[in-house]
């Protein structure tokens, strides 16, 4: 399976691309200079987590996502919950690295976590095992009881691997169902990672936002990864930080991607989606441009509410707390704050923050 990147039609997509150009400029300028640009860059990997999620077709709960990342569920995680917050500290992985690392090999080997020294370790487990097998030669020759023990084991390993007592030839491996409904053989992950990266190559001379297009339109047509399709969200955010289109954050490119109608992200036509995932990048700008306005006047807000306080006062840790994440529970503010939660409670009161979910039990306060 090949991709081409072919004849680009770039009357149709000079617009898209000027617009978001232009609005990934202004949002990562805004981030730069923004007060609240850190619990901007913080909130946006639990909105950009459950947007990969909602994009593949699956449903997870903001609130138990940061719940979770705080380890105080309130019930057993679900599978889809624990990708979502797999998702969630790839992305402080990749923001914590240089720009341009998770687009190469080692970054998208680590991410996905397979190892690359495997091999290595292979080789001294081997050179082990040979100095092991000499030296039980070296005792065969010295003792009769660890060569009647050799034999007995040579002969339970022959049973083992499907052959009779007395049978010369060896069956054939048999194909166990489950291992094939886990895994394809026959999905090289290798081979498709590394023309994945050689396109990655290929679209340096283009703009920044249409490389990323195309990268994101060829990791959809060569699925690289068997179980970790997610992933490639993260390498296209990471290649526009590698690009300096968002050096101060890594862009949430998977919220833009939710306000594309499918019909225009799965359609068949190649320029349509380029389009559509150029539109996606606006869009996740724009949305960024309008949570960061949210946060500004909320922290102003807040701020006048600590103003007076003593020294000693836990409202400006939970202030941070809030401006950290989309959504915070009493027990969140109270480790933050390192109180009591019934104190908690009392600087959630004092505070005047909206209750996102109105019940009684495991309440949860933020600004949304």
């Amino acid at each position: 399976m090949t991709y081409e990147i072919g004849k680009l039609y770039h009357e149709t997509l000079l617009g898209p691309i000027a617009a978001a150009e232009d609005a990934l400029a202004r949002l990562d300028e805004r981030v730069a200079r923004s007060e609240v640009g850190q619990g901007f860059a913080e909130r946006a990997d639990f909105f950009d987590s459950v947007s990969s999620m909602w994009v593949a077709g699956e449903l997870v709960h903001l609130e138990d996502l940061v719940l979770h990342d705080a380890q105080m569920d309130i019930r057993a995680p679900s599978h889809e919950l624990v990708i979502a917050h797999r998702i969630v500290r790839a992305r402080r992985r990749v923001s914590r690295n240089d720009p341009g690392w998770a687009v190469s090999r080692s970054g998208i080997m680590a991410l996905a976590g397979v190892g690359e020294g495997s091999s290595g370790e292979s080789d001294s487990a081997g050179r082990a095992g040979e100095g092991v097998e000499l030296d039980l030669v070296d005792n065969e020759a010295l003792s009769p009881e660890l060569a009647e023990l050799d034999e007995v084991l040579a002969r339970t390993q022959w049973l083992v691997d499907g052959n009779a007592v007395g049978e010369q030839r060896k069956r054939e491996p048999e194909i166990v169902v489950g291992e094939l409904l886990i895994r394809d053989p026959d999905w090289d992950e290798g081979e498709r990672i590394g023309e994945w990266l050689e396109l990655a190559k290929q679209v340096e001379r283009l703009p920044a936002t249409l490389a990323a297009a195309v990268l994101w339109d060829a990791w959809e047509h060569l699925e690289p990864l068997h179980r970790q399709h997610w992933l490639g969200l993260l390498l296209v955010s990471d290649f526009l930080r590698s690009r300096g289109k968002a050096r101060s954050h890594l862009l949430a490119y998977a919220v833009g991607l939710r306000e594309i109608p499918r019909e225009r992200r799965r359609a068949r036509d190649r320029t349509v989606r380029l389009v559509a995932f150029l539109d996606a990048m606006s869009a996740a700008a724009a949305a960024g441009m309008k949570d960061i306005d949210r946060l500004t006047l909320a922290k102003r807000q807040l701020e006048r509410k600590a103003t007076g306080k003593r020294t000693t006062s836990s409202l400006p840790a939970a202030i941070d707390l809030l401006l950290s994440r989309p959504l915070v529970s009493a027990h969140m503010v109270a480790k933050a704050a390192r109180i009591t939660p019934r104190g908690a409670l009392n600087l959630v009161s004092e505070l005047g923050i909206r209750e996102m979910t109105g019940r009684g039990r495991y309440r949860a306060w933020g600004i949304l």
